[in-house]
């Protein structure tokens, strides 16, 4: 091995050829000298596992694909056309494919003499791209994003420079809405005897109440309630939302807590939808937490963002989720039973407080007490899920002790992701925070199988904040709470988190869950790692872009870590370091240090001192918005020593695994990037990063096994690393699994897998546990900090091996300073404050001998003292220094942002290059400039060697800006670039030269603002001067005077394109300057040509033009991915001749417009179909498929060739589905076999499967069918569908799992073979049986068959969505105007539409083949645009049917809504303002509205959905808009949905006035095809293809007659299957419409369900609309007997015998209705439990039977103006009573019957038992409403003191059903009274009880008989008594009074 051989002899020449993209040896080959030394101290212990194996082969194939990212240009992404060639130069920075590109090695140590060459490493170490980009692809589409900009600047070669960071603004700590929608639906099982309970819903520290149910265990509340936050991101996803059910709560009390259940808004949110649905939260007490759980609470819960869309599941009758444990309220992963645990917090210590009060106080202070105190009071404190704990205060100390625990008790795993630990200052007015950390428990714990608890510690915390000076009002206290970047190092606390799971069921265990706080033991000092000296260095080697506004005063740059370095405001070195320093050294405080001096220092260990600022200097001017300082040969440095617990294992850790990520990064941008241009091999890239990543990976498990016992490894330390090299080694194998099954196909899912990926690795390498704090770089002015930049520790810290080393310790690193806090948000933060090019190094003191190698080469050391030669320098002066020529190609921008008024910008370019910059000319009006200009930088000089510069160049700024005539120029966005260098001694030629244009992403904040296509070369001037440079032309076009244009290498080679644009009208325009547009007219221009419409003489009469097709042609260029944009510009013609720019439209992508001829060769009707896919309206077709991508993956799931005709027959006949294979030409007929038996038998079977044997449901009668059962049937198969996908989605998986388990296993490929093809099978019927949309034997095994209904299509989102806007042919343009807003999230463009263009573009290279211009019908005129409808104007009748909406957003302070419709259309409205529904947020409106219109005067329609008000005016909910032209025109033909059979009557009528017959004739002439012919024997031939279909059909009367419709409607029903002109038709549908309310954008208020049918006028009309109003509930009575009881528990004992008795009575309700409860009369004195009642209760009641729900109308209160609608399951429930004379009655036992399903009563009182209930999923069940009549014996159940049930008696009873019709016919009377009264029950007589107990016989006797009399005989005597009194002592009382005694 290569390796073993370099350590064995030191030295070793490596000969390799290079292989270029398709792994083909090339003839450059590539010499490498290796030399070895060993690291310091570690000679000799290289074990063999540190040695990659590189497999022994000899040419070259080792690297197979493993492209590394050596070149600045990325081989193997390319990122622009033609890249691939520059691969192969013969230079040292190429290397990189031979068998070395895959491995990695520590540097080899060059010898000390050879000094000149510095640490080049020996092998070169593949560079990555930069976490940034990540982020910022992640965020958009791959398609959106170009990555040119991204590899440019960031790929390198020599270790001498790292990457700039491309986004400037901080996201975090911006507000931002938020929506909380919870849905509270029923509770069940809640603990307690007869409670009223109340849900309380919390969300931080708002509450919302249900309304209180009475005396119940299970209550129904089925409210919804909204929640809006505005607030940023972090503060939103830590806030708890706690549910709580409470007992009994009214105005007067607060009533009892029942149980709690509470989980973190950011849980939520990590949701797949970010929702939770139909999910049962566990209630637990936190007061009593041995007590297990106290209920379940059914809710939904969704969180909303802005722009985030919720997909709620369809919300139809749901059966109700029963299975409580399969759908509990938890995350994945979180088991069902969690256990309370201990959460402790230890608060050790903290250190580096800031002052928190002012010196003025101070000196106050000092007068009075006389000593000099720290000004700081600090505690600390600590939230986690909801609750606060707090340490005591520590009176003025900067360095202050608690040694204290916070304790929570909460249950484990906790829903609450962060423990918030905050320092605070206490203060006599308020307390501030000092600073802030959040523990992540993600990060702190491990939930595997060989997980941990949350550990962590005891470890330092670094707090980050504003900066330290203190001020009464800090502006930047936001960042003190953890909210956004801190800017300063604020102090560092010592804590440590433990976790306990707490045994509930010991006694010695507290209750409840309050936080506590108690003392502990103080920890060593070595506990957290031995204290090491470390050292800073740092080297500015240019300071540019300085902001004007603080170029006037000298400027000087501070470097501190920690407080160290930190002059002004860092307070005084902590006590615990002075103690460590050796005593005899000097202890200078850091603030007193001299700058730039140092005090007598000889040796090289003695203290050195710290310069931590340069020199102030005054800054130069480099143009008018910036300025620079003169950093020429003069470099000034900075260096800090400082001390820390020596963690550096913990950022090694992090740098291993971060360098994995960037380099997986790297390479998946560039795959991306691969696919985005439509490059060859995306796979091989693919494997090749993922054969990085397993190598990388593989790496790190052999580096990290080293460091096991270091001093101060906490317990979190160790676990995490053998998580870490756990989950490394599996991702190892895995992404090596993975590479194997990458193959051209799947490569865009391996690509998300390898997504997955990064983020773990992303997660893994944050490291919970801090060490060295991060360093702040600040530009000071004045002694003011001005700007600042924030680098991690971990990036620049040294170490020995490579991969250990932070990503930019010592290498020069472009660094952007920006404002601190919230004034870095929004346009300030995009300027650039100062761009510095800056070197830094950090690592221990005593590993610094090589803290300058990273440097350029070439300078001397200049130090601060004559006498120290081992000080650091404090100048470097560089004596080499290279001039070269920069050439910046300016060719063009696109897709700018929107800078002023008008919705354009007069954009031009400023390009800086090291301290000069030039600008581009401005170019005015226009989103997209073509600057096409040269920029020549001369003389730029740059200093260091030349070879490492040309490896390694600065980069190069680009910013643009906006000319406004008044005012500054306004910042438009900003790019980064790299130049290809020229040496002087190489050639000018291929395959660098001339180098070629690529785009460059533009960002403004974390915003994209355009792209920018631009070449940039820097070429270096030798001895001869200039002249030697390649020549530049001079200026050709004498128009634009000096300006150069890009030469003619470098700019595309055109060709001539002619560009076709259909006209079709203009709607919407909005006013301009308070002004009607009038006659406006369309300006279309593309580089530089363009083409005007005709002008709208009346745009109020006629919006559309009346000339239809114009073209222009236009050199564009070869390239498509290099096409300019195409402006569309709409102005005003006013009077006088002016012109107003009324909008604009930049179409930034020509692609999907570009027509291509079909080919001819095309056998395959199937590729013919899928081109007519595409856009063009061409009787022939276009090659891309752009309509739809839903429609066309849906129309050819089938492998081409193959032909699947589905026929419908009548319903008795099963429906088949063959597939045939047709050929394009052939003649094809389908036969199916129709046996009637076989699908009877199959029925039989369905039938004896059903379990439980309830007689089946009879044929459904045609006559009850109406709308509404085809539309829940629909939502049936709706949500079956969706179940089938997921099935088939699992079956994909796992068929995946097959195949990688095949792979390891080795199993002959051939029986895959046949295991994948059976599983094909299974997929194919699978997707046959989703096209059968409608048919009887579909429904699932367990089911019973579902009466034949038709159905049609319920579609969960808009029509348009699914058919591809409908832009078939018709393309809708929106109009710009106005500036583009700045919203951290993409601006919201809708309030700068002004108009829409609706038009269409066709772009085709000009000499088009003459076969199309030949083409029968051909019309010259329309060019491309053939057979597409007239645009005169044409009458329709819109009708819109409005079904239902569901979750509206409250409009009311109760929590509800009284919603109704209103709908527009042009100057129609129609208001259903009376027919509101009260006290709704899902009302079924169930309405058709008819409205006459014009196109195109009148075509956008508005259904919104407004909230009635008694007073004031009503508010919007919420609306949507439909474009009804769009739909009206479009060859899907959405006029009116196709019905999937024909009948003539009943509740499936068709709709349409055209027959299917008629419209069949139709799109077969339109389209041009053959037919249709009808043969005999039911066949219709289209266009080479058969149907088959019924031939007859039934009419009113029932009479059978011969017709065409079915054969036609079948063909139509598979329109998409025509060669040519064929596409899905709009099936008959509900389609489901978002509502929005333009206050809240982005926001969905709710959903509509609704469907549109348009008529044109000309045509017959239509019949009466379809009747869709809601269905009448049905009028029902439930008689329930009450016959007898049994084993009742006895409650009461006796007073003598003490015996048991109970005196029972039952009381019964149908759920929801207490009001009406009805009891029987009371059974006293049963000894046995027995009673007998023979007693009858009549509840009548409303029942909507497709719902499954009663509908109760009542007032919510007195104060209500009307009754509001309530649904309530259908819930009878009986309860069992002991009587009590005086006190309240008890009670024993309820049974609450679903009467839906319920199970079978018992025969007898024996049989009936408490499985019954217990296992209530297992057994059959009834419906009253199929059976009618059942009797048994049901069990009554209470819960115990242990919350078991227990059985408290048995009932039996009789229930009978009946319809209010029957109860008119056959009244019964209540109790036992007439009519068809009850007999009298037999119960055993009390009187024989006298002589067992004589006293309760009186008792009953006095109690029930006499009880009135008896008290009223007391009543009286206590009165005589009392008369009596006052007459005998009245007399007495006077003569006293009188006589004065």
């Amino acid at each position: 091995m290569v390796l073993q051989k370099v350590a064995e002899e030191g030295h070793l020449e490596l000969t390799d050829t290079l292989i270029d993209d398709n792994n083909m040896s090339i003839k450059t080959s590539v010499t490498i000298d290796i030399r070895y030394q060993p690291m310091d101290g570690t000679g000799g212990m290289w074990s063999d596992g540190e040695f990659l194996d590189v497999p022994d082969d000899r040419d070259g194939l080792f690297a197979f694909e493993t492209d590394s990212l050596l070149s600045g240009q990325s081989h193997g992404s390319g990122t622009s056309p033609g890249r691939s060639l520059q691969g192969s130069i013969p230079t040292f920075r190429k290397a990189g494919r031979g068998v070395f590109s895959a491995m990695k090695l520590g540097k080899a140590k060059s010898s000390k003499d050879d000094h000149k060459r510095g640490d080049e490493p020996a092998i070169l170490e593949m560079e990555d791209l930069d976490k940034k980009a990540m982020r910022l692809a992640g965020m958009l589409e791959p398609d959106t994003i170009s990555l040119a900009s991204v590899t440019a600047v960031t790929t390198n070669v020599s270790n001498k420079r790292s990457k700039p960071d491309i986004k400037m603004e901080p996201s975090s700590g911006r507000p931002v809405d938020y929506q909380i929608s919870i849905t509270v639906i029923e509770a069940r099982q809640l603990i307690g005897l007869n409670m009223d309970p109340v849900v309380c819903v919390e969300v931080g520290d708002d509450k919302k109440y249900t309304s209180m149910k009475e005396s119940t265990n299970c209550p129904y509340y089925n409210e919804y309630f909204v929640f809006d936050f505005h607030v940023p991101p972090d503060v939103m996803f830590d806030k708890i939302i706690k549910l709580s059910v409470i007992h009994s709560k009214n105005l007067l009390r607060s009533g009892t807590l029942v149980g709690t259940f509470k989980m973190d808004v950011g849980t939520v949110y990590s949701q797949p939808e970010h929702q939770f649905y139909h999910k049962w939260a566990i209630l637990s007490d936190p007061d009593d937490i041995t007590a297990g759980c106290k209920g379940y609470v059914k809710c939904d819960i969704a969180v909303v963002g802005k722009g985030d869309n919720i997909k709620t599941p369809h919300k139809a009758n749901e059966t109700d989720e029963d299975d409580i444990e399969g759908n509990l309220l938890l995350p994945e992963g979180i088991p069902a039973e969690r256990q309370w645990a201990r959460f402790y917090v230890k608060i050790h210590r903290a250190e580096g407080l800031p002052k928190m009060n002012t010196s003025i106080m101070a000196n106050v202070k000092k007068a009075f007490i006389g000593e000099n105190r720290d000004l700081v009071d600090p505690y600390v404190q600590v939230q986690f899920s909801g609750q606060k704990g707090k340490t005591s205060v520590q009176k003025s100390s900067y360095e202050p002790i608690w040694n204290e625990q916070v304790i929570f008790t909460e249950l484990f795993p906790p829903l609450c992701k962060r423990i918030k630990v905050q320092i605070r200052d206490s203060d006599k007015v308020n307390d501030v925070a000092i600073g802030t950390h959040f523990i992540d428990l993600r990060k702190i714990s491990n939930d595997g199988d060989k997980g941990f608890l949350p550990t962590l510690g005891p470890a330092w915390v670094n707090m980050y904040g504003s900066t330290r000076q203190y001020t009464l009002m800090d502006e930047h206290q936001d960042l003190n709470d953890g909210l956004g970047e801190g800017v300063s190092f604020r102090a560092r606390l010592l804590i440590s988190v433990a976790v306990e799971i707490l045994d509930t069921t010991s006694p010695e265990i507290i209750c409840s869950t309050d936080v506590q706080v108690e003392p502990v033991s103080n920890i060593s000092e070595s506990a957290t790692g031995k204290m090491e000296e470390f050292f800073l260095f740092g080297s500015f080697l240019e300071a540019t872009m300085i902001d004007r506004k603080i170029g006037d005063k000298p400027i000087s740059f501070e470097i501190t870590i920690g407080n160290y370095g930190n002059h002004i405001d860092g307070v005084s070195k902590s006590s615990s370091v002075k103690k460590k320093k050796k005593e005899g050294e000097n202890q200078e405080e850091e603030n007193e240090l001299i700058q730039n001096s140092s005090e007598d220092e000889a040796d090289e260990d003695a203290d050195l001192t710290s310069v931590s600022s340069t020199p102030p200097m005054k800054p130069f001017i480099t143009d008018r918005n910036y300025f620079h300082l003169p950093y020429f040969e003069k470099k000034p440095c900075v260096y800090i020593k400082s001390w820390w617990q020596d963690q550096r294992r913990r950022l090694y850790n992090s740098n291993m695994m971060d360098k994995i990520a960037d380099k997986l990064e790297e390479g998946l941008n560039d795959v991306q990037e691969v696919i985005k241009t439509e490059k060859a091999f995306p796979e091989r890239r693919l494997r090749g990063v993922l054969e990085e990543l397993s190598i990388g990976c593989s790496r790190y498990v052999t580096l990290a096994n080293k460091d096991v016992n270091l001093a101060g490894r906490t317990k979190l330390d160790r676990e995490r690393l053998k998580s870490c090299m756990r989950e490394m080694d599996s991702m190892g194998q895995q992404a090596k699994q993975i590479r194997t099954q990458v193959k051209k196909n799947t490569v865009k899912e391996k690509l998300k897998l390898a997504q997955n990926f990064l983020q773990r690795l992303r997660f893994l390498a944050d490291e919970p546990q801090h060490s060295i704090p991060d360093v702040f770089i600040w530009m000071m002015s004045n002694n003011k900090r001005i700007a600042y930049a924030r680098i991690p520790s971990k990036d620049i810290l040294y170490s020995v091996v490579d991969e250990e080393t932070g990503k930019d310790c010592g290498k020069v690193k472009a660094v952007f300073l920006k404002l601190p806090g919230k004034k870095g948000f929004g346009p300030a933060g995009w300027t650039v404050q100062a761009k510095l090019e800056l070197y830094l190094w950090l690592g221990l003191n005593k590993s610094r001998k090589n803290f300058l190698h990273g440097l350029p080469n070439g300078f001397e050391e200049i130090r601060a003292t004559k006498m120290g030669h081992g000080l650091p320098p404090v100048t470097l002066v560089y004596d080499m220094k290279q001039v070269f020529q920069l050439r910046a190609h300016m060719y063009q921008a696109r897709s700018l942002f929107a800078a002023d008024s008008s919705g354009l910008s007069d954009p031009f370019a400023r390009v800086f290059f090291s301290s000069q910059s030039q600008v581009t000319e401005v170019l005015n009006e226009t989103l997209c400039p073509t600057w096409d200009q040269l920029l020549v930088f001369d003389d730029v000089e740059l200093f260091g060697e030349a070879t490492e510069l040309r490896d390694d160049p600065p980069i190069i700024v680009v910013e643009f800006y906006d000319q406004d005539t008044v005012g500054k120029a306004e910042f438009i966005g900003r790019t980064f670039a790299k130049p290809t260098i020229k040496m002087r001694d190489e050639p000018y030629g291929p395959p660098r030269f001339p180098p070629q244009l690529e785009y460059y992403q533009i960002y403004r904040g974390n915003s994209i603002a355009g792209e920018l296509l631009a070449a940039f070369e820097l070429l270096q001037v030798g001895q001869g001067g200039r002249a030697d440079l390649p020549p530049l032309e001079g200026p050709t076009d004498s128009e634009r005077g000096p300006i150069l244009p890009v030469p003619l290498g470098i700019r595309p080679v055109l060709s001539r394109y002619r560009i076709e644009v259909l006209f079709w009208g203009l709607r919407d325009l909005k006013r301009i300057n308070l002004a009607q547009v009038d006659r406006p007219r369309v300006d279309i221009e593309c580089a530089g040509r363009g083409v005007q419409s005709a002008l709208i003489q009346n745009y109020k009469k006629n919006p559309n033009f009346s000339t239809l097709v114009k073209w222009f042609e236009v050199d564009l260029p070869e390239n498509e991915l290099l096409h300019p944009p195409l402006n569309i510009r709409v102005v005003d013609c006013r009077a006088f001749g002016r012109y107003i720019l009324v909008g604009s439209h930049a179409v930034s992508t020509l692609r999907h417009y570009i027509y291509s001829p079909p080919d001819k060769s095309c056998n395959n009707w199937a590729t013919a179909a899928k081109l007519m896919n595409g856009y063009m309206v061409l009787t022939n077709g276009c090659s891309q498929a752009r309509s739809s991508p839903s429609l066309s993956s849906r129309t050819f799931s089938r492998p081409a060739g193959d032909v699947s005709v589905s026929l419908e027959a009548e319903p008795p006949i099963r429906k088949m589905d063959t597939v045939v294979k047709l050929d394009a030409m052939s003649d094809a007929v389908v036969k199916v076999d129709m046996n009637e038996d076989e699908s009877d038998k199959e029925k039989k079977k369905k039938k004896k499967k059903k379990k439980g044997g309830a007689e089946e449901e009879e044929e459904t009668d045609e006559r009850v069918l109406d709308w509404w059962s085809k539309y829940f049937a629909s939502i049936e198969t709706l949500k079956e569908n969706l179940r089938s996908q997921e099935a088939a989605q699992a079956e994909a998986e796992e068929r995946e799992d097959l195949e990688i388990a095949a792979e390891a296993a080795d199993i002959r490929p051939d029986d895959l073979h046949l295991k994948g093809s059976k599983m094909k099978e299974r997929f194919k019927e699978k997707k046959s049986s989703k096209q059968k949309r409608s048919q009887a034997a579909d429904g699932s095994e367990k089911r019973p068959p579902k009466a034949r209904v038709d159905e049609l299509v319920v579609y969960n989102r808009e029509l348009e969505s699914e058919y591809g806007n409908f832009e078939d042919w018709l393309h809708t343009f929106n109009l710009y105007r106005g500036k583009a807003g700045d919203d951290d999230e993409h601006a919201l463009d809708d309030d700068r539409i002004v108009g829409r263009f609706k038009g269409s573009l066709c772009m085709y290279k000009v000499p088009l083949s003459q076969e199309i211009t030949r083409e029968a019908g051909y019309d010259p005129n329309m060019g491309m645009f053939q057979s597409i409808p007239h645009n005169d104007p044409i009458h329709v009748l819109v009708r819109v049917y409005v079904v239902r909406a569901t979750d509206l957003h409250p409009a009311d302070i109760n929590g509800k809504a009284d919603p109704y419709v209103v709908i527009k259309l042009g100057k129609s409205e129609v208001k259903d303002k009376e027919n509101y529904i009260s006290k709704q947020l899902n009302p079924v409106f169930g309405k058709s509205f008819d409205i006459e219109a014009t196109f195109p005067m009148e075509s956008m329609l508005t259904v919104s959905v407004y909230d009635w008000d008694l007073v004031g005016t009503d508010d919007l909910i919420g609306e949507t808009k439909i474009d009804l032209e769009n739909r009206f025109y479009s060859k899907f033909r959405a006029t009116c949905g196709i019905a999937s059979n024909y009948s003539m009557h009943g509740y499936n009528i068709w709709r349409d006035p055209m027959k299917p017959s008629q419209i069949l004739a139709k799109l077969c002439k339109e389209g041009k095809i053959d037919g249709p012919h009808y043969g005999p024997g039911g066949k219709v031939k289209v266009a080479n293809r058969i149907f088959t279909g019924a031939t007859e059909i039934e009419d009113e009367n029932g009479l059978k007659k011969q017709t065409e419709e079915h054969l036609a409607l079948s063909v139509l029903n598979h329109w998409e299957e025509i060669p040519r002109v064929g596409c899905k038709l709009v099936p008959e549908h509900v389609e489901t419409r978002p509502l929005l309310n333009p206050d809240k954008p982005g926001i969905e208020q709710g959903r509509l369900e609704m469907w549109v049918d348009m008529f044109p006028m000309d045509m017959p009309a239509p019949g009466p609309a379809i009747d869709i109003s809601p269905r009448k509930p049905k009028r029902y009575e439930l008689r329930v007997i009450i016959w007898n009881t049994d084993e009742v528990i006895l409650e009461d004992d006796d007073y003598f015998t003490g015996e048991k008795s109970s005196d029972i009575f039952v009381r019964g309700w149908l759920k929801g209705q207490q009001e009406d409860k009805q009891d029987t009369d009371v059974h006293y004195h049963s000894l046995t439990g027995e009673g007998n009642f023979n007693w009858r209760f009549v509840f009548p009641f409303d029942y909507l039977v497709a719902e499954e729900k009663i509908i109760i109308s009542k007032k919510e209160s007195m104060f209500s103006w009307d009754e509001t609608e309530y649904k309530i399951p259908p819930r009878l429930t009986m309860q069992v009573w002991d009587a009590d004379h005086f006190s309240a009655d008890d009670f024993l036992g309820a049974i609450e019957l679903d009467l839906n399903r319920f199970p079978r009563g018992a025969k007898t009182a024996k049989q009936c038992n408490l499985d019954m209930i217990r296992n209530e999923q297992e057994l059959p069940t009834i419906s009253i409403f199929k059976q009618k009549r059942v009797k048994g014996w049901w069990p009554f159940v209470a819960r115990d003191e242990n919350d078991e049930m227990e059985l408290t008696g048995k009932v039996e009873a009789e229930l009978h059903l009946v319809t209010a019709e029957e109860a008119e016919k056959s009244p019964v009377g209540l109790g036992r009274n007439e009519p068809d009264p009850l007999e009298k029950p037999n119960r055993p007589d009390t009187t024989f009880l006298w002589f067992l107990s004589p006293l309760k016989a009186i008792r009953y006797l006095v109690c029930n008989r006499y009880k009135w009399l008896i008290i009223k005989i007391v009543l009286a005597l206590l009165l005589l008594i009392m008369i009596g009194l006052f007459l005998y002592s009245m007399p007495g009382y006077l003569v006293k009074k009188l006589l004065g005694a």
